[in-house]
């Protein structure tokens, strides 16, 4: 977001958040839309109970309207977004926390198919293994992004979804906490999300991924073999490219062999020859010609349905590969 002279962005961000709800409540206030969405959910089968119970206290948090409005200063290079995301410290505590998990990572990875250390990197990633989880009660998030409009339609089903979560009492209210954008627990997962891959893991009755370390790995397994991770292959690796490499061929969807990629002269960064394996990759470079490139596989694709980021795909695998 730009600088307006004399305001700070905070002050901008405020503006934005003043327009944007003064336009609503010049048709509508936060009180009657709630109103109509209470009969809308009870129609959905979300009982009086929750209902009555859930929204006790909330009001629009205009702190979650600057950070959906927010535009970043400037943009991470790849190496500043890795060096953020994938500190020493947060390898050093990855291989702690894959030691001290390890007889229930066995037994998730076992069952699903999804290394233990794409689980751990994934936790590591999204939450710092659990530290950094979000600190916004998720109704009262929702209920902010569902009456601002700009994506009204979106965060009232994901409103939905969560009253749903409560009424099948997988936590208790006070627990339900995350994002500002109503990601939740170990996983960071959407109300929408959790109705499609959470699994009670720990056999307790409760699909709790706020406090149920099992259930919160045995979700993100259960998520990525169901959109198609694949347990014989990694999700690919950086590559040195040869002095006059063409261009044309950094295409995420230009799949060869890793034969064919070794004959056009890619190299492992060591320099050493690509594996000899029978796996088709494709190259990118996120941060564009002449700098890191690297070969993807399926998986790749399969990490970037969690989040549509080459670099948070990245980063996963970038962390992963540390923990072998």
């Amino acid at each position: 977001m730009k600088r307006v002279k004399g305001i700070g962005l905070v002050g901008v961000a405020m503006m934005v958040w003043a327009m944007s709800v003064s336009a609503l409540a010049a048709e509508q206030s936060f009180e009657q839309w709630l109103q109509a969405f209470k009969e809308e959910a009870a129609t959905q089968g979300i009982s009086q109970r929750t209902l009555d119970t859930a929204f006790v206290g909330v009001e629009p948090i205009p702190r979650i309207i600057e950070l959906d409005r927010k535009q970043p200063e400037f943009t991470l290079t790849l190496q500043q977004y890795l060096e953020r995301v994938v500190p020493q410290r947060r390898i050093d505590i990855g291989r702690q926390r894959l030691a001290e998990n390890h007889a229930l990572l066995k037994e998730v990875s076992a069952k699903y198919g999804v290394p233990e250390r794409f689980i751990v990197a994934f936790w590591g990633v999204e939450t710092d293994f659990g530290r950094i989880s979000g600190g916004y009660n998720v109704v009262a998030a929702l209920s902010t992004l569902a009456y601002d409009g700009r994506r009204g339609p979106f965060f009232r089903k994901q409103l939905i979804y969560a009253l749903e979560i409560l009424d099948q009492e997988h936590v208790a209210l006070k627990d339900m906490m995350g994002s500002w954008a109503g990601a939740m627990g170990h996983t960071q997962f959407m109300p929408s999300t959790f109705r499609a891959y959470a699994i009670d893991f720990d056999g307790d009755g409760h699909k709790n991924i706020w406090q149920s370390k099992a259930d919160a790995f045995g979700s993100a397994a259960n998520y990525l073999k169901s959109v198609g991770w694949n347990s014989d292959l990694t999700w690919g690796r950086p590559v040195k490219l040869p002095k006059g490499f063409d261009a044309s061929q950094v295409d995420r969807e230009n799949f060869k062999s890793l034969a064919d990629w070794q004959t056009l002269g890619v190299r492992r960064m060591n320099g050493e020859a690509l594996p000899a394996l029978d796996i088709r990759a494709a190259m990118i470079q996120p941060d564009g010609e002449g700098t890191q490139a690297y070969l993807i596989y399926d998986n790749f694709k399969v990490i970037r349905h969690w989040n549509k980021s080459d670099k948070f795909a990245i980063a996963v695998g970038t962390l992963a590969d540390s923990l072998r």
